[in-house]
């Protein structure tokens, strides 16, 4: 990603996360420096933007075209009651929000920010995904996501970037509250997922998805892991099977445990024991990883849990097989959660409240695959569909007719879009339309915002630069220009 204001200046401002060079011997392509803490300030802030805009937008109702003769569409104080409630995104998410969409629910869907990350869940840290069906050439996390959700927005799907901070099951319609918004709704899809436990090494952050992966079958097969050595770390069964099936691919793998035995199943302590590609260190724990001179994963700080001795392992890859949290603490005590954390589920997603389903890695112990996640988000959508329908609650939404547009290719449309919404009042633009507009008519700094579609990274600093924009309201514009790079290596020479 790289950004540069052509033309005007910004005032002087000395900004908490933002360093500004004023040197003229500076080139103007780095006269400011994001910090490292606006990252975390950014996200904090702009979901009290984007939830400001949100507010606005339900405002603007669909037409209701029909409702239920009987069902209660009204809450006690008289106040609309939505039919459906999805917390979370994410492909279970946003799989939901298409099918319940389409079937003229108009579900709301809060999107949220998962611990540490951005809305669209684990995903949104990954770089290329090989595995999901419709992409042969793949496709990157952050795209996939993108896919699905305008999918689930053109369909109807109310998106709404909060985060939930209380659910009330105990009454019905349920009570959906954020710190901005309060929803009724009849039934809810939770979504929220699961998140990876880490070791919380120093380098952690700096190596994630760049050489530290917690899931071996979704980058295992990466070009920068094959025919090298690799490392697992855990002596459980999910750790036991993420070393054999990384013996597809790596010359060797280490399995590093911190016990004196594994804690996996006879069986699979067999097959890793006895597996020539496999050598299991007990009594290991890792203390940091180092890179090489290029700042790639290269390898490993370890330490003998019984003498204290450290020591270095050589590896280019290092995957944790110690287990995922679910992210069920909104509904704890409220529906029936196993002894750790996973929602309890009947007939495929039910859970012990009626009305209420759960989709994703928040029951799934086993598979925690993206596709899995998309088929339970289907399933819970059709669930609540049935559940609204046969208790008389579902009230029927249509949207207009969709235009010539929604034909047109993604380019096209862009293009169509660019130059027939323009709007010159506007604070965020995209295209070389609105630049030329911008360029000969505004008297506002442009910030030109260069960003590539396969880049994982970009979608990660979009909402910084955004938060930049905010903050000089009516002073500077944005605009977006999309590059169709060939790499992620070309990519980071913009980056």
């Amino acid at each position: 990603m790289f950004a540069g204001a052509v033309a005007g200046s910004l005032p002087v401002h000395r900004h908490p996360h933002v360093a500004w060079h004023t040197d003229r011997g500076v080139p103007w392509q780095q006269r400011f420096t994001v910090l490292p803490s606006l990252r975390t300030h950014a996200i904090r802030q702009q979901q009290s933007v984007r939830s400001r805009h949100c507010r606005a937008a339900r405002s603007t109702k669909l037409k209701c075209c029909s409702e239920s003769q009987n069902g209660n569409v009204n809450g006690s104080n008289g106040t609309s009651v939505e039919n459906l409630v999805i917390i979370g995104s994410g492909p279970a998410g946003y799989t939901a929000a298409i099918y319940a969409a389409r079937a003229n629910l108009k579900p709301v869907v809060f999107e949220g920010y998962q611990v540490g990350g951005v809305r669209g869940g684990q995903l949104m840290t990954t770089t290329e995904v090989e595995n999901f069906p419709g992409f042969p050439e793949g496709i990157t996390g952050p795209d996939l996501m993108d896919k699905m959700r305008a999918q689930a927005e053109r369909w109807g799907s109310e998106l709404l970037t909060e985060d939930v901070e209380h659910v009330d099951l105990s009454s019905r319609p349920f009570t959906i509250r954020t710190s901005d918004t309060e929803v009724k709704t009849h039934s809810i899809i939770i979504a929220t997922g699961a998140t990876a436990k880490k070791l919380g090494i120093p380098s952690e952050e700096k190596f994630w998805s760049q050489g530290i992966s917690a899931c071996a079958i979704c980058d295992g097969a990466s070009y920068s892991f094959r025919n090298k050595e690799l490392a697992v770390v855990g002596g459980g069964d999910t750790a036991v099977e993420e070393a054999i099936y990384l013996t597809k691919y790596a010359s060797k793998v280490h399995l590093l445990a911190r016990g004196e035995k594994l804690r996996a199943s006879r069986a699979m302590q067999d097959r890793v024991l006895q597996h020539e590609k496999v050598t299991v260190h007990f009594n290991t724990v890792v203390d940091d990883a180092y890179p090489d001179g290029k700042g790639a994963l290269a390898g490993l700080h370890t330490k003998d849990t019984k003498s204290g001795e450290g020591s270095k392992l050589e590896v280019k890859g290092l995957f944790y097989g110690i287990g995922h949290q679910p992210n069920s603490q909104l509904v704890a005590g409220q529906i029936d959660l196993d002894d750790h954390g996973y929602v309890k589920v009947r007939d495929g997603v039910q859970t012990n409240v009626e009305g209420v389903y759960a989709a994703g890695d928040l029951f799934d112990v086993e598979w925690r695959q993206a596709i899995t996640a998309a088929g339970s988000g289907c399933m819970a959508a059709l669930s609540a569909e049935r559940y609204l329908t046969t208790h008389n609650l579902a009230r029927e939404y249509h949207s207009k007719e969709l235009d010539q547009a929604k034909d047109l290719q993604p380019e096209e449309k862009e293009k169509v879009a660019a130059e027939d919404q323009f709007d010159i009042t506007q604070g965020r633009h995209k295209g070389q339309f609105a630049l030329r507009k911008l360029y000969h008519e505004s008297d506002r700094v442009i910030i030109v915002l260069y960003t590539s579609p396969t880049c994982g990274p970009c979608r990660t600093l979009k909402p910084i630069f955004s938060k930049v924009v905010d903050e000089y309201e009516n002073k500077v514009c944005l605009l977006q220009l999309t590059l169709q790079l060939t790499s992620l290596n070309t990519c980071a020479m913009w980056c």
